[in-house]
């Protein structure tokens, strides 16, 4: 796998929204309105989790299938919109169960907590996946996770009650 994105389609016009925010440390997180991940629950299946590619943020470590929001794009419709285009996630099966937001003041990151009230079997759609997979719950954290995933889990864990 490849260290470099691949190149953008021809005639491909870049979302506003697509573009990194600076914070006062020099840190930087992607989503010029904020981004916004699907964290996908399914009683039986666990989490679907994403490994992202290694020329992505963080590369090489598992996340939520999710992105940045275009402008005026709500957060549950945004993290529904990169969870089909990632990772062909079917809206029609799931409940929303909460939202959870970190703010930063500059950016904010909204996890979209769902029961998928049905199986799918996810399907990578686009070049931001190097695995999509379903985990047990008991076993996220086995796995090397995304440093604001990591953070977040034992949180988001317990809304899966």
């Amino acid at each position: 796998m490849s260290d470099k994105p691949p190149p953008l389609p021809p005639g491909y016009i870049r979302d506003p929204g697509d573009a990194w925010v600076y914070g006062p440390d020099g840190e930087k997180f992607w989503g010029r309105f904020g981004a916004a991940g699907l964290l996908v629950w399914h009683r039986s299946l666990g989490i679907l989790l994403q490994h992202r590619v290694g020329w992505s943020h963080f590369g090489g470590t598992w996340g939520l299938p999710g992105g940045a929001r275009k402008e005026g794009e709500s957060a549950v419709d945004g993290a529904m919109r990169e969870a089909a285009e990632e990772a062909t996630v079917p809206r029609d099966v799931l409940r929303v169960i909460e939202t959870s937001v970190l703010d930063l003041g500059y950016w904010s990151y909204t996890t979209v907590v769902v029961e998928a009230v049905e199986e799918f079997t996810p399907v990578i759609a686009d070049a931001e996946s190097a695995e999509l997979r379903w985990v047990l719950v008991t076993e996220v954290d086995d796995l090397p996770l995304h440093p604001g995933f990591a953070t977040a889990w034992p949180t988001l864990r317990e809304s899966l009650q």
